[in-house]
């Protein structure tokens, strides 16, 4: 069976609305954190290099993190 055809048979997945705001609730606080950090940085960072490749890697994981949340935020089913 090609990947095509068994994405075609898995078909729509229930999940658990609880575990989706779990999972919310932790990304938030991770952006939070990772936000501090960044922020840290600027105020108190040089312009070494080892500062900079941090900044690239604090701003990578930033992304990341708000494109999980807003992946996350999407399986959200709207409240009556």
């Amino acid at each position: 069976m090609e990947i095509r055809e068994k994405r075609k048979a898995v078909g729509h997945v229930e999940i658990d609305q609880a575990l989706i705001q779990h999972a919310a609730a932790q990304l938030r606080s991770e952006l939070e954190i990772l936000e501090g950090w960044f922020a840290d940085l600027e105020r108190h960072g040089s312009g070494d290099q080892m500062v900079i490749d941090t900044k690239v890697a604090y701003n990578d994981m930033l992304r990341s993190r708000k494109e999980m949340l807003e992946a996350v935020l999407s399986l959200e089913k709207p409240t009556p």
